[in-house]
C-alpha cells in the first residue's frame, strides 16, 4: 500500500510540478507586469498633464507631438487665483508613486522612479512657499523670456503658424494673470523691491516699442517674416497664406501684445511700494527655509548649506593660491594688453570646429544610433534684446528633432577670442550641444520614459557646461601655441573660478546668513572690488536671482568630487572618456542618482 501511493504520488508530481511552476512564472510575471503598466501610465498622464497646458514647453519639447497621443488646443498656462496653494495633484502623484514597487521595474524605469520619486518630494516642498517664487524676475522672467521663446518658435507647418497666432492672442491673459499673482503676492508682503520693479516697468516699455511695432522692424516681425519665407520656399504655404498671416501678426502685436505690457508695466507701478528694500530671502518669513529647498532643487545637490559652504570656501582658496603661484611665476601676465591675440580663428564656425577636434581625446563620440541628420547654426542675438539676454545661450531643440540646433551669441559687450571660445565650449562642444544630444539619443536607445526629458536638473546641465568650460581653457591653450599666452588662458581661468566661487559665496551669505549691501559690498572690497556701483549691481542681481550661481558652481564642484569618486572606484580602468561617458549616458539627474549610478558602473566595470 505504501509503495503503490508512492508511485502514483510521484507521478502526481511530475504532472503538477510543471503546472506550479507555470502558475508561479505567471503570478511573478502577472504582479512585474501590473507594476510596470502602472509606472508607465503614471508617466504618460504626468506627461501629458504637463505639456497639454502649455504649448510653449510642448513645441520645445516635442516636434511632433500627434507622434506621442498628444493632441491640444494652444494655450499659455495662465495662473489662476489661489491656484499657488494647491498641492493636491503632487500628492496623488506621489501617493500613486508609492504604491509601485520599484523592484518590479526595469532597469531604466527604476531609475526614473527613483528621480521622479525625489523630484515629487521636492515639488511637495515648493507647495509650501506658493508665493516666494519670482516669474517676472529682472534678468530671467517671462516678460523678457516670452518675446525670446516666441522669435525662435519653430514653424514645420502652416498649422505651428496659427498656433503661434493663437498664442499671440493671449498675452493679455497670460500677463494679466501674472499681474494678479504679484498682487496676491504683494498683499501678503512677498512683493519685489521698488529697484527690481522699476527694472521690469523699463523692460515692460522698451520691449514692445511701438515706433518699432509700427514701423515693422520690430524683431518680433522680421522672425516672423523670415519663418513664413522658409516655409514658403518649401511650397507648405502659399503667397496669399503668408500676406493673411503677417497682417494677422502685424494685428495681434499692435493690439494685443503691444497693451499687455502697458498693463503689465501699469501694475507694477501700481504695487511699487509695498515692496522693501533689496534683500535676501532670509528677511521674509520662512525664508531660509525656502532658500535651502531653491538650493536643492537648483543644484541637484544633497549636501547641507554648511557643507556647501566649506566646500566653496575650500575651492576659492585652491584657486587663490593657484593663481598668486602662477602670478608668482609668471610677472609678465598681469601686463598682457592684447586679449584678442590670444586665439586667431577667422569666424565662429571655425572656434567650434577645434573644439570638435581637440575634445575627441577626452569625449565619446555620438551615438550612432538612433542616426540623425546634424546641423548647427550660430546666430546673433536680437540688437533689441541684447540687454535682457545672457552673453550666451543654446537653444535646446525638441526630443524627437535632435538634428537642429541654435546657439546665439550675445554682442552687446564685443566678447574677446577666448572669452567667445570658451563661451562656444559651454554652449556647444563639449557643452550643452553635445551634452543635450548625446544624453537624449542614449535615452531613446534605453526608451526611457519622455518623463525623463521632462524633469529639469539645473545643477547636471549648467555644472556639465561649466566643467567643460574650465576644460576648454586648456584647449584655448594648446590652440594659441604660446607660452606665455598659454600663462595668461591659465590664470583667466583661475580668476573665472574664483570669482564664481566668490559669487556663490555671497548667494549663500546673502540669501541665508543675511548679509546687506554694506556687508556685501565689504567682502568685494576684500576680492579687490572697491567700485560701489558694481558692488550694488553684484548685490542687487544675487539678490534678485537666488541660487542661480550655485547652480552653475557647485553643480561643477559636485562633478568633480564625482569625477575624483570614480577615480578611486574604478581604478585601472577609470579615465576621463570613460567618466565623461557615464555622466552623459547617465542623463539629466540629480546628484543623488548619479553617485548611485556611480557604484553600479563600478560592477560593470570590475
Amino acid at each position: 500500500m505504501f509503495s503503490f501511493a508512492s508511485k502514483h504520488f510521484k507521478h502526481l508530481i511530475y504532472i503538477l510540478l510543471p503546472v506550479f511552476l507555470l502558475s508561479v512564472v505567471f503570478v511573478v510575471f502577472f504582479l512585474l507586469g501590473k507594476d510596470s503598466r502602472t509606472f508607465h501610465k503614471l508617466c504618460s498622464d504626468l506627461c501629458l498633464s504637463e505639456l497639454s497646458g502649455d504649448t510653449l514647453s510642448l513645441h520645445y519639447t516635442l516636434a511632433y507631438p500627434e507622434d506621442y497621443g498628444i493632441s491640444c488646443d494652444p494655450c499659455l498656462p495662465c495662473y489662476q487665483a489661489d491656484e499657488a496653494s494647491s498641492s493636491d495633484e503632487t500628492s496623488s502623484l506621489a501617493d500613486l508613486l508609492s504604491g509601485i514597487s520599484p523592484d518590479h521595474l526595469s532597469a531604466e524605469d527604476a531609475c526614473t522612479y527613483d528621480l521622479l520619486t525625489r523630484y515629487l518630494a521636492l515639488q511637495e516642498k515648493e507647495s509650501r512657499f506658493a508665493y516666494y517664487p519670482e516669474p517676472l524676475s529682472p534678468s530671467s522672467g517671462m516678460q523678457s523670456g516670452l518675446p525670446i521663446l516666441l522669435s525662435d518658435y519653430t514653424f514645420r507647418s502652416a498649422q505651428d503658424v496659427e498656433d503661434y497666432l493663437a498664442l499671440l492672442d493671449q498675452t493679455d491673459e497670460y500677463f494679466g494673470s501674472l499681474a494678479a499673482y504679484e498682487k496676491e503676492k504683494a498683499a501678503k508682503g512677498l512683493f519685489m523691491s521698488d529697484p527690481s520693479a522699476r527694472k521690469i516697468i523699463t523692460q515692460c516699455t522698451s520691449l514692445m516699442d511701438p515706433s518699432s511695432l509700427h514701423a515693422g522692424d520690430h524683431f518680433l516681425c522680421k522672425t516672423f517674416e523670415e519663418r513664413l519665407n522658409s516655409l514658403l520656399a518649401q511650397n507648405k504655404i502659399t503667397p496669399e497664406e503668408k500676406e493673411q498671416f503677417l497682417s494677422e501678426n502685424d494685428r495681434l502685436l499692435t493690439t494685443v501684445m503691444a497693451p499687455a505690457y502697458e498693463r503689465l508695466a501699469d501694475s507694477f507701478t501700481l504695487l511699487s511700494g509695498s515692496g522693501s528694500d533689496p534683500k535676501g530671502l532670509c528677511a521674509l518669513p520662512d525664508g531660509k527655509d525656502y532658500y535651502a529647498y531653491l538650493l536643492e532643487r537648483s543644484t541637484g545637490s544633497f549636501r547641507s548649506i554648511s557643507e556647501l559652504k566649506s566646500l566653496l570656501f575650500a575651492d576659492f582658496q585652491q584657486n587663490y593660491t593657484s593663481l598668486l603661484t602662477l602670478l608668482q611665476a609668471n610677472p609678465d601676465v598681469l601686463s598682457f594688453q592684447d586679449e584678442d591675440s590670444i586665439l586667431s580663428f577667422p569666424s565662429e564656425g571655425a572656434m567650434l570646429a577645434d573644439l570638435q577636434a581637440q575634445m575627441r581625446k577626452d569625449f565619446p563620440a555620438f551615438p550612432k544610433e538612433p542616426a540623425i541628420s546634424f546641423s548647427c547654426k550660430i546666430k546673433r542675438v536680437s540688437p533689441a534684446m541684447e540687454p535682457y539676454c545672457s552673453p550666451a545661450y543654446y537653444l535646446t531643440p525638441p526630443v524627437d528633432d535632435l538634428g537642429n540646433n541654435i546657439i546665439y551669441i550675445n554682442h552687446r559687450n564685443q566678447p574677446d577670442s577666448l572669452t567667445l571660445y570658451t563661451t562656444l565650449a559651454h554652449e556647444g562642444y563639449p557643452g550643452h550641444l553635445y551634452q543635450t544630444v548625446y544624453s537624449q539619443l542614449c535615452l531613446q536607445n534605453r526608451n526611457a520614459p519622455l518623463i525623463r526629458s521632462l524633469l529639469h536638473y539645473g545643477g547636471y546641465v549648467e555644472g556639465w557646461a561649466l566643467y567643460v568650460e574650465d576644460l576648454s581653457y586648456s584647449y584655448a591653450a594648446s590652440a594659441s601655441g604660446d607660452s606665455a599666452k598659454a600663462a595668461y588662458v591659465e590664470a583667466c581661468r583661475l580668476n573665472r573660478n574664483l570669482q564664481l566661487s566668490l559669487y556663490s559665496l555671497l548667494d549663500i551669505a546673502i540669501h541665508h546668513d543675511g548679509a546687506d549691501l554694506q556687508k556685501t559690498s565689504s567682502i568685494l572690497s576684500k576680492a579687490g572690488i572697491t567700485d560701489p556701483s558694481a558692488a550694488r549691481a553684484i548685490y542687487e542681481y544675487i539678490a534678485e536671482e537666488p541660487a542661480t550661481y550655485p547652480k552653475y558652481y557647485v553643480g561643477f564642484l559636485e562633478l568633480c568630487l564625482l569625477k575624483q569618486e570614480a577615480r578611486t572606484l574604478w581604478g585601472q580602468n577609470y579615465s576621463d572618456k570613460l567618466f565623461h561617458q557615464f555622466v552623459l549616458e547617465t542623463g539629466p539627474s540629480d546628484f543623488t542618482g548619479l553617485w548611485d549610478r556611480l557604484a553600479l558602473w563600478e560592477q560593470k566595470l570590475s
